[in-house]
């Protein structure tokens, strides 16, 4: 479904007098502020076209009516958010749970609703039923030919689609590893996995790019072939310029340093994009910024420095996505308050005084360098996010629009209650 400029209009209009009083006392104090206005408005974040459904577990799934029966009304969806919050302008297919029947239609549709697509991501960790090959003792790290065959095929295929899209970039997440010591042969697996990424890489346009992601366990839990970003870093640096790292936030042990991790993978060129979520105990894929937001607004710090360090665009140099399960919200406002999140960060770190924080680093002024990243991080930015939403013509409230217009209950109507959408 859409809403109108007349329904976000009203819904704006009864709102600004406050919002403009909470923003001109935040902005009093700020220096640079359209600037950063700026650079809120230029960032996008991708959403996945697997998130837009109910999520659930091995014990169970609860869903919540309404979900998308196909990739056209999946892209409606994702329409629906940007709509909303102006910063979810790009999607992101899976294949095969997502692939276009007529490319041209579908990237037609997309352009209607203001949206392009991002990373196209294969999938090599589940069996499809007219594969020939099971991956059920891994893909590119097989000891059989044959399945590393089919599974180089399958990524190649998805690069087509994506060409067909106007996609740039492909991202490969391997669950190959293993479940007990001495199933696997490290060296031999990682050599055979390099094998076949290479053959994948030569199979990249020009002007796109790889994204290696990695994953220190699951479904494997002894050893994972790509398991940590040392691992993801060897590959891409032995595969050459169109590779990069990609980070997603669930896939680090416990207490893992992300902030350090990026800053270092910025540093050398190799970090690709980011795949945004949150967790407590491990790739829990919950709500982006629910658990440790003072970890997220850290990792962007890091982001912002680096980028500038290097003269990077912020909003088109590294890929930035969503990548979350929605097993007891409605998925549509879980992805609203993901967003939302990460565009808090982003303002934080854009407030970061990085002169001031240079000069404590350098004086070991220890107490000063915290106290200048805890001003950025208390500071209340939502006026400034909700602005630049205003700015670019989205909802000053894009969760209490979405629910006073009953967005879901409308969904269920046209839809059903027990339609399933494609993902995990």
């Amino acid at each position: 479904m859409k809403l109108d400029n007349a329904a976000i209009n009203e819904h704006n209009n009864a709102l600004l007098p406050e919002h403009r009083r909470q923003f001109d006392y935040t902005a009093a104090g700020l220096p640079q502020v359209e600037r950063i206005l700026q650079h809120l408005e230029a960032f996008q974040v991708a959403i996945p076209s697997w998130a837009l459904g109910t999520g659930g577990t091995r014990f169970g799934r609860f869903p919540q009516g309404g979900e998308p029966r196909s990739l056209e009304e999946k892209i409606e969806d994702i329409g629906l958010l940007h709509r909303l919050n102006r910063s979810s302008g790009a999607i992101s297919l899976h294949i095969p749970w997502d692939i276009p029947k007529d490319a041209q239609a579908v990237k037609a549709l997309a352009t209607e609703h203001g949206l392009a697509f991002d990373a196209m991501n294969s999938n090599t960790f589940q069996d499809q039923p007219d594969q020939a090959h099971s991956y059920k003792f891994g893909s590119l790290q097989h000891v059989d030919q044959a399945v590393r065959k089919q599974a180089i095929a399958h990524n190649i295929d998805v690069i087509k689609h994506g060409i067909g899209l106007g996609s740039k970039s492909l991202t490969v997440w391997l669950s190959d590893g293993s479940s007990h010591p001495g199933q696997l042969n490290f060296r031999k697996a990682f050599g055979r996995t390099l094998e076949g990424l290479q053959a994948i890489y030569q199979a990249l346009p020009e002007d796109w790019k790889m994204f290696v992601e990695y994953k220190a366990f699951e479904p494997n839990f002894y050893s994972t072939t790509v398991g940590d970003w040392g691992q993801s870093l060897l590959y891409t640096s032995k595969l050459g310029p169109k590779a990069y790292t990609l980070v997603d936030l669930g896939h680090h042990l416990p207490n893992a340093n992300i902030e350090q991790i990026v800053s270092l993978l910025l540093m050398e060129g190799k970090l690709g994009g980011f795949h945004f979520n949150d967790s407590k105990y491990g790739d829990d894929d919950l709500t982006v910024g629910s658990i440790k937001p003072y970890q997220l607004f850290l990792i962007f710090s890091e982001l912002v420095e680096g980028m500038d360090a290097k003269g990077m665009t912020h909003a088109t140099d590294l890929g930035w996505m969503i990548d979350a399960s929605h097993n007891v919200k409605d998925p549509l406002e879980d992805l609203l308050q993901s967003v939302e999140a990460i565009m808090i960060a982003y303002a934080q770190a854009l407030l970061v005084d990085r002169p001031a924080l240079e000069a404590a680093q350098a004086a070991n002024d220890v107490a000063q360098a915290q106290e200048i990243l805890q001003q950025a991080y208390r500071t209340d930015v939502r006026p400034l996010v909700r602005e630049a939403r205003l700015k670019a013509g989205g909802a000053a409230n894009p969760i209490g629009l979405y629910r006073s217009h009953e967005v879901r209950k409308k969904l269920i109507s046209q839809r059903g209650y027990n339609n399933t959408a494609t993902g995990l």
